[in-house]
């Protein structure tokens, strides 16, 4: 019985100049690269912890809505093939793409 005993968690990482994350009470801000914050009410039986502003981890012990939270927060910007920014799950590894080069 994993979810009653230890729980489940999801972490991801935000990646990018001036992507972060802020907790403040039951609701996550988000500030990732448009012209306003997101905001993110966290779900009951969810719990969201924000550690040094690029590090979110997602815990609780229903696994589908654990991950759904998870998903939900990656994508609000998904990860860039191009410029490797956005939010990815730990150690998920970007296939990284070459850009177009310029006529000669």
């Amino acid at each position: 019985m994993a979810g009653v005993t230890q729980g489940f968690k999801k972490e991801l990482d935000i990646v990018g100049v001036g992507y972060r994350a802020e907790l403040k009470g039951r609701q996550v801000t988000f500030a990732l690269g448009y012209s306003h914050p997101i905001v993110l009410d966290v779900p009951e039986g969810i719990d969201v912890t924000v550690e040094k502003q690029t590090h979110v981890t997602v815990t609780g012990i229903d696994r589908q809505k654990v991950g759904q939270v998870a998903a939900d927060i990656r994508a609000m910007r998904k990860p860039d093939p191009y410029k490797q920014k956005g939010v990815r799950y730990t150690g998920e590894v970007l296939k990284k793409k070459a850009g177009k080069t310029g006529a000669k």
